[in-house]
């Protein structure tokens, strides 16, 4: 079974931890800039919004890399990157539509999530659940049933 990082909007704080988490698990330092996984504040709209990779099923980075150095893993299902075949061109990073990639200037390669290989530790250290780990094929499920709710709830005030 694949499982998927799902990220719940409406359950983040903006405590930054999952950052702090996944700076240290791979780079050993606390430190939101060198994190997989960021975390976005917009004040005017009462949100945090954290984003990742999302391991897309026809990922353009991977497609888009001339060295290849982007693969499958077959336990997670991540798409990760091979840093001994990486050149630093950052092609991928163009690709991406959704600036997931990043460039490390201290190594010349490119970071991604990587699901920390099945184990991520943003979802460990996250105090709310808007990071869960969970089957791939119930994020899109969760997400139907939470616009359901929003609709209905939609629907209860116009009436």
């Amino acid at each position: 079974m694949v499982k998927a990082l799902y990220m719940s909007i409406s359950d983040c704080t903006g405590c930054q931890q999952c950052e702090m988490a996944c700076s240290y698990e791979h780079e050993g330092v606390f430190n939101p800039a060198k994190s997989r996984i960021k975390v976005f504040n917009f004040p005017e709209e009462g949100r945090n919004v954290p984003y990742s990779c999302t391991q897309c099923a026809d990922a353009w980075c991977m497609q888009a890399c001339p060295v290849d150095a982007i693969y499958i893993n077959t336990k997670t299902g991540a798409k990760e990157v091979s840093d001994a075949l990486c050149v630093g061109c950052k092609v991928c990073t163009i690709a991406c539509p959704f600036g997931t990639i990043n460039y490390n200037h201290a190594t010349g390669k490119v970071i991604k999530c990587d699901l920390c290989g099945g184990d991520p530790k943003c979802v460990e250290i996250c105090p709310t659940p808007a990071l869960t780990y969970i089957d791939a094929e119930q994020t899109g499920m969760a997400k139907m049933r939470l616009w359901a709710k929003k609709t209905d709830a939609g629907q209860a005030a116009q009436s």
